[in-house]
């Protein structure tokens, strides 16, 4: 035989009033959800959806900065492409005047201002080597210095030769890194026998020894061959860097949409709860007060 609980005006108004608690507590976790905009306030309100937030956005920022990364790149690349082209210029035009004065109809006053000429050319070629980036010359390598030629001798002041170590690189995914620079060796040609040495024997040969310049046209477009195979390989690295940055912004949109779903509140779901929860609340008061009348014990306190 099953004796029944004994109700007592005390336990019912216990009840009730955990009841009433209860309820004012959801209202209280809608509306703060409503005005904060976040299913996840804390992470007691829901550990397994802060753990996937934590993780998407540690990815977030991942990706932001291999997208960061990129456009560093890029920014270098496009300097070194825009450097590398205006030289080109300055060689064909070194080219052309090394030509003209190797014709037989040139006197010697017209050979020196064609000499002048290329001296200027060469100073300015030398100043275009020296090219910065965020205070770092392009065609360095991973030299501390400020410059990547004396512009006095026209010396290279960087790394010689391109390897481990000796390049500049930028991280645009997991695993994947790119070079972002060109050394002065790879562009100009190596120490001794590069682009500057060979705009010195121009402007000698010009001066004191016209028959000599059919040499120096060859080195001339050996320079130009050269330089043109670096530009080509700057563009394939730009295109690379163009994609890679455009992959981690994509991928950064689709990890904010994820931790949007997983962190963000339904506005229109939420505002239909609140009022749901307001009309069950006041019910519940007015319920309450109604059915918990006053004991004859409440009238002998």
């Amino acid at each position: 035989m099953t004796i029944p609980s004994r109700i007592t005006q005390r336990l019912m108004v216990g009840n009730s009033l955990a009841s009433l608690q209860n309820g004012l507590g959801r209202l209280a976790k809608t509306q703060e959800q409503l005005h904060t905009g976040r299913v996840i306030n804390r992470p007691s309100d829901s550990p397994i959806g802060t753990n996937s937030a934590m993780r998407l956005r540690s990815e977030t920022a991942t990706q932001s900065q291999y997208a960061r990364n990129a456009e560093d790149g890029l920014g270098w690349l496009g300097r070194v492409d825009n450097t590398l082209m205006s030289m080109l210029d300055s060689v064909n035009r070194t080219r052309g005047l090394a030509l003209q004065g190797a014709t037989g109809s040139t006197n010697a006053q017209s050979r020196e201002a064609l000499a002048a000429e290329v001296e200027q050319i060469r100073e300015a070629l030398l100043a275009s080597a020296n090219t910065q980036h965020l205070g770092r010359p392009v065609f360095g390598g991973t030299t501390a210095g400020k410059q990547a030629y004396d512009p006095d001798t026209g010396a290279y002041l960087g790394q010689p030769v391109a390897g481990p170590g000796t390049t500049v690189e930028r991280s645009v995914a997991d695993g994947v890194r790119i070079r972002v620079d060109v050394t002065g060796p790879e562009a100009f040609g190596p120490a001794g026998n590069d682009l500057f040495k060979v705009l010195d024997d121009v402007v000698t040969h010009l001066r004191t020894d016209p028959a000599a310049l059919g040499g120096d046209l060859d080195k001339l477009d050996g320079a130009l061959t050269r330089m043109r195979t670096a530009l080509a390989d700057v563009g394939t690295r730009y295109a690379r860097l163009e994609q890679a940055a455009q992959t981690a912004k994509d991928v950064t949109l689709n990890l904010q949409a994820s931790l949007s779903d997983v962190e963000n509140v339904d506005l229109a779901k939420a505002m239909v709860d609140l009022q749901l929860q307001e009309v069950a609340y006041q019910a519940s008061l007015a319920t309450t007060a109604r059915v918990l009348q006053p004991s004859l014990i409440d009238f002998l306190r």
